[in-house]
């Protein structure tokens, strides 16, 4: 079974990064930048860019583009080694897999446009939380994933033990 699973998992970058990719195309050929389309009272798309790192982090440095292209890159690079070379149990290597596909979909936007086209838009009144995008979603649900394991896995541990978590 883990073997049908092991195969099936590794669609799943693909799968992530070509609906990133294709989302992502539709924002930037239907909207213009900083156009929006409001959804409900809390939700909207938005065609938004995003020059720096998480939530726009360095964003107004020269140098920040340099640095949220070369790393991520290393970190591509590690990642692919990582499932290519371990054998990891069936969550663990999703969750490493959605890490890889989110960040080379945004890895892909800043080599082709130098920013990561964003455009889901939450929000509350006057309050945005800063825009984000599919790989965004897949990067977050993979490290809450492996964190979730690793806890999971940490409490077991601690009752074989005999300790109270």
């Amino acid at each position: 079974m883990w073997k049908m699973r092991r195969y099936f998992v590794f669609l799943i970058a693909p799968i992530i990064f070509f609906l990133d990719r294709w989302a992502k195309l539709l924002v930037f050929e239907k909207l213009t930048y900083l156009e929006s389309i409001k959804l409900t009272p809390f939700f909207s798309i938005v065609h938004a860019r995003n020059y720096g790192g998480v939530f726009g982090f360095l964003s107004q440095y020269q140098f920040a583009k340099y640095i949220f292209t070369i790393f991520p890159l290393l970190i591509i690079a590690v990642l692919i080694y990582i499932v290519l070379t371990h054998k990891f149990v069936f969550p663990k290597t999703l969750s490493l897999l959605c890490i890889l596909s989110g960040a080379i979909g945004n890895i892909y936007d800043r080599i082709s446009y130098g920013y990561v086209i964003d455009f889901l838009d939450a929000y509350y009144k006057g309050y945005h939380w800063p825009a984000f995008n599919v790989a965004d979603i897949s990067i977050t649900f993979g490290i809450c994933l492996w964190l979730y394991v690793e806890l999971i896995n940490s409490i077991k541990r601690s009752k074989k033990m005999g300790v109270r978590p």
